[in-house]
């Protein structure tokens, strides 16, 4: 989207460092993975924005906003840079015809984002962004990015408080939701399972009437979350009730997934280039979408065939000295490592199985349960070794050797940096690594020092 800095200006309430105008194409908000052109925006967070105003425009940034004047360039000086943001985003919205598919759920929002974005592309102009932009920076930044011919916008939505997802539905104004699953991610900030419940199903109440709710079937589909809305509903899931049917899924040597999915529409075999049995879930609702939105069901099967996903969830790796690596370092959930555990379970021929868990956070009063839950699920992979990081990961040690017995090796560090040190050297040729944790803890470094980058892949 083109961002002129009188529009800017005019929009925001700020004012222009010079008489000047000037043209932007998007915004960014890190100056390292700024393209020129693009609109940088000094937001604080750990780090303040405007340390890196200087830098940003080095790098072919258009101008800057910024909440104090510069002479290091163009600027456009507002009171407020994340209130600005939004209201450009607004702003923006207001100037694209397209449709907007709004993803939340407790796992896999950006895996379904990736081949929602995906499958409608087969037929339409379709803009999405290319990581997990899913909160109140992300989300702007994904719709100031879109062009302004885009047909079908797919935004993902994340929640950490109450009102997340229902301010962030206010700005998009999506005519389709997905819930991709309702477990107890963030739970501790959002009230317990009861308000992770509450604030994923915001987003059916800000669907038109003539809109689309798209749910999972297990978890989400309940006749509380469906009497939120006035949109048409249609389920997913493996049972015989769901309205989009999920059946016989398997994996290949690569640990791709292929299943028979049934719907309204058509049905047929689906092989995805996505790692993992979970999956097939994520296809089928990103398939229902597009299916809803009249692209043909071969051409829907030919797009999640193609479709890769964002960067370290589920990348499997034929690492230096023989060792395959499964990075999913990105994040993690109770449900999340079960599904990751079980991909490990079935890499063919491994001569070990090494699982690297890190601590799963913001789990409030559940922590201990749901690591010791993931830590059965250890054993029940048939892990050899057990690389357990963090403190909060005791409950899923205890799991694991009581289940496992003495035949599980089992090591304990404090943090990622003394596991990057540790397991290049525990591994062997032939051995099967997991790579897993919640955000914070950062083992993305062990999967680069595996795979040989030195940093994170």
């Amino acid at each position: 989207m083109e961002l002129t800095r009188a529009w800017v200006a005019e929009v925001t309430g700020g004012r222009p460092s010079d008489a000047t105008d000037l043209t932007g194409t998007g915004v960014a908000f890190d100056s390292r993975a700024l393209r020129p052109g693009e609109v940088f925006v000094a937001l604080r967070g750990e780090r303040d924005g405007h340390e890196f105003v200087v830098d940003a425009l080095a790098r072919g940034a258009a101008f800057v906003i910024v909440e104090r004047p510069t002479d290091a360039g163009p600027a456009v000086v507002v009171a407020d840079v994340p209130d600005a943001l939004f209201a450009l985003a607004r702003a923006g919205r207001d100037r694209l015809a397209a449709r907007v598919v709004g993803i939340t759920g407790s796992v896999g929002k950006t895996s379904t984002k990736d081949l929602t974005a995906a499958a409608i592309g087969a037929a339409h102009r379709t803009h999405a962004a290319p990581s997990s932009y899913n909160n109140e920076i992300g989300v702007p930044v994904t719709v100031l990015g879109a062009p302004e011919a885009t047909e079908v916008l797919v935004v993902e939505m994340g929640a950490r408080s109450a009102g997340n997802i229902a301010a962030l539905g206010a700005l998009v104004d999506p005519e389709i939701g997905v819930i991709t699953n309702i477990g107890i991610n963030h739970a501790e900030h959002l009230g317990g399972p009861e308000g992770v419940a509450r604030v994923k199903g915001e987003l059916l109440e800000v669907l038109p009437a003539h809109g689309l709710a798209v749910l999972d079937a297990s978890s989400a589909a309940g006749p509380e979350q469906r009497a939120r809305t006035a949109a048409r509903v249609l389920t997913v899931g493996t049972g015989a009730d769901a309205d989009v049917r999920i059946g016989a899924v398997s994996l290949d040597d690569g640990l791709r997934a292929r299943f028979l999915l049934e719907t309204p529409w058509g049905s047929g075999s689906v092989a995805l280039a996505v790692r993992g049995a979970h999956q097939a879930a994520n296809a089928a609702q990103a398939a229902t979408v597009a299916l809803h939105l009249g692209v043909p069901f071969e051409e829907v099967v030919d797009a999640l065939a193609g479709a890769e996903p964002s960067a370290w969830r589920m990348e499997v790796v034929d690492a230096p000295g023989g060792v395959t690596v499964i990075n999913d370092a990105y994040n993690a959930s109770p449900v999340a490592t079960v599904a990751a555990l079980e991909a490990l379970a079935a890499v063919p021929g491994a001569r070990r199985r090494v699982a690297v868990l890190g601590e799963m956070l913001e789990l409030g009063a559940l922590s201990e349960a749901e690591h010791a839950r993931v830590g059965h699920a250890v054993a029940g992979a048939g892990v050899d070794v057990l690389v357990a990081v963090g403190e909060a990961t005791e409950p899923l040690v205890a799991a694991a050797r009581a289940d496992a017995g003495p035949d599980l090796q089992v090591h304990r560090v404090k943090d990622a940096a003394e596991a990057r040190a540790l397991v290049p050297d525990l591994v062997a040729p032939g051995d099967a690594v997991l790579v897993k944790a919640s955000r914070a803890v950062g083992l993305e470094v062990v999967a680069a020092a595996l795979i040989g980058t030195g940093a994170a892949a």
